[in-house]
């Protein structure tokens, strides 16, 4: 379960970081130029100011054009990664133009300046092109003004042929870099006809501002499901309404894109307290757009129409079988299950297993509220997939809380509901509903459904809060929404993972106090709506994009050292020409 190819794109992640401040990046720039200067002046002043000149300027004239450049393209790029950009050329001429005249003499040092200028060009029109534009004709300009300057400093320093050989390894290496760029490529358009570097540039533009752009991608690629929503309607003689539902559709794939805030979005949508709990799916079934989202609150809002109400519910029963624990409840004819591993690994439910324990279960009530309580993360694993053994032991729990519960007497039901506010960001694992609890009492049994709008808990959090919880009732489960809105970057960003358990008990306790003091008589009915041609991302489709990027990433490596060698050996050949 850790090591399939979505696994390891994720931990691709721990490379991305921001740019330092620009003004950070200038001031290593012209120390840099000045340590050079201070260098070559005490050896001689053949090449007087050659760092201040030759490095630190076309740097600067760099960091000063890329930005505008770019933006009249119509994208956008920061000045701190035009900064950094500029620097880390610098930094490469200086290594690929000094180093070796240190051993072979000064002789050879306007090749190999003119060299690193087109080796500087080519790179840096790789990365515009994967964080600015992808349309390489439109960022050939802001790549190549950095290696221009280079080369009109180069033509009054050196000799009048520096100019021609400079500009036709300008030629060279950016023929080698689209190239390359090609290559990338190649393999996401035969298999998807998608852009990765475009894919790339809307991710980036994410991060930065917000951009949604990415889900005119994921809809490209996305296809259409029907799938099952079991929703439970509470109506209280006094008090606020309460839904709990459970989609069979993934909240992600990250921050606002897609259905990340799929919780929130349905929660703010119904008149009534809203819970929407975590069902079987994985990120196959992630939303292309927030769009969807409103067919399904319009087939849960559908569902309840006609529905027949019930003043009655059983007791609450847990059952287990193997490492799975389900809590199991009946109200009226149907049943809420919500199931857990904790403290092992509490990870996404493929959803042919939630629907085959959903069929199954069918026998004997009119509908299965089936949860995954998602509130056990140890890594960032692969989902649960059908025919493993942990799947068969979901099942087998499955099946003794059907016969546990098939018998269990009816009796009054009351259900209080709380929300609660916590002061704790996305950043922190937190999403903008914070805790959300609700009771039910059945012959003076009372049961908290605890659910934090967080993707998934550290490992033995649900463990040092659950106490707190039956410290109040007589049982009771803790549930997170698997919302990504916590999610921009790295998929681990878990409930109580930066944020002490001991920080979070109050607001739990809060919460089921409240939901406990709300408690009063009501009537239940549930349905399962059908949500109808929902475009999500698609049957194996992130294994399939995970398994292309990881071919991809295997062959670029060394491809691309082959490619840069072949460049440098013409690059040698030229000037021997030249001489």
């Amino acid at each position: 379960m850790d090591s399939g190819p979505d696994v390891r794109v994720e931990r691709l992640t721990r490379y991305i970081f921001s740019a330092p401040s620009w003004p950070r990046s200038l001031a290593l720039i012209v120390v840099l130029g000045l340590a050079i200067d201070a260098a070559t002046y005490r050896v001689g002043h053949e090449f007087f100011l050659l760092g201040s000149l030759g490095f630190a300027v076309p740097a600067l004239v760099a960091f000063l054009l890329t930005v505008p450049l770019v933006r009249a393209s119509g994208r956008q790029i920061t000045w701190n990664r035009s900064a950094l950009l500029a620097l880390a050329c610098m930094v490469l001429m200086v290594i690929l133009s000094l180093s070796p005249t240190l051993v072979f003499g000064r002789a050879l040092f306007p090749a190999l300046y003119a060299i690193a200028l087109g080796l500087a060009f080519g790179l840096r029109l790789l990365v515009l092109v994967a964080v600015a534009d992808y349309r390489i004709s439109r960022m050939v300009l802001p790549a190549f003004f950095q290696g221009a300057a280079g080369i009109a400093v180069g033509a009054w320093l050196f000799t009048p042929g520096f100019a021609p050989y400079a500009l036709l390894l300008q030629a060279v290496f950016g023929m080698v870099f689209v190239f390359l760029i090609w290559l990338i490529e190649r393999p996401l358009k035969r298999a998807f006809q998608i852009s990765g570097l475009n894919f790339l540039n809307t991710f980036i533009a994410h991060l930065t501002d917000g951009s949604k752009n990415m889900e005119d991608f994921f809809r490209e690629i996305g296809e259409e499901v029907y799938v099952p929503e079991v929703s439970l309607f509470f109506s209280r003689e006094t008090g606020r309404g309460v839904l709990f539902t459970v989609p069979n559709v993934h909240p992600g794939p990250m921050g606002d894109v897609g259905g990340g805030n799929l919780p929130r979005i349905l929660h703010d949508t119904f008149p009534e307290e809203t819970l929407v709990a975590h069902g079987c799916a994985t990120h196959d079934f992630n939303l292309v757009s927030e769009s969807e989202i409103a067919k399904i609150a319009r087939a849960v809002e559908a569902s309840r129409k006609g529905l027949a109400f019930s003043a009655t519910a059983s007791r609450p029963v847990r059952v287990s079988a193997g490492s799975v624990s389900i809590l199991c409840q009946r109200f009226g004819n149907a049943l809420l299950m919500v199931s857990t591993r904790s403290p092992e690994r509490t990870e996404d439910l493929d959803y042919s297993i939630g629907m085959a324990i959903m069929a199954e279960g069918r026998c004997a009530f009119s509908e299965i509220a089936f949860v995954d309580a998602h509130n056990c993360m140890t890594s960032v694993g692969s989902p649960v997939l059908p025919a493993t053994k942990i799947a068969t032991e979901y099942i087998a729990a499955a099946r003794e809380g059907f016969a546990a519960a098939r018998d269990l007497p009816h009796e009054p039901l009351a259900v209080g509901v709380s929300h609660v506010r916590v002061p704790f960001t996305r950043e922190q694992g937190f999403g903008s509903l914070g805790v959300q609890v609700m009771a039910t009492e059945v012959g003076g049994k009372k049961v908290a459904y605890v659910l934090v709008d967080g993707n998934n808990m550290a490992q033995g959090v649900r463990e040092r809060l659950l106490p707190t919880v039956l410290a109040h009732v007589d049982e009771g489960e803790i549930m997170t929404t698997d919302t990504h809105t916590v999610n921009t970057i790295s998929g681990k960003n878990p409930v109580g993972y930066t944020v002490p358990a001991e920080e979070i008990v109050p607001y739990i306790e809060q919460a089921v106090r409240e939901a406990v003091a709300d408690l009063a008589p009501a009537r239940v009915g549930a349905a399962t709506a059908s949500c109808e041609g929902i475009t999500v991302f698609g049957s194996q489709r992130v294994s399939q994009l995970a398994s292309t990027v990881n071919a991809m990433l295997a062959f670029i490596a060394p491809l691309s050292l082959m490619i840069l060698v072949l460049a440098f050996l013409l690059s040698v050949f030229a000037y021997l020409l030249l001489q």
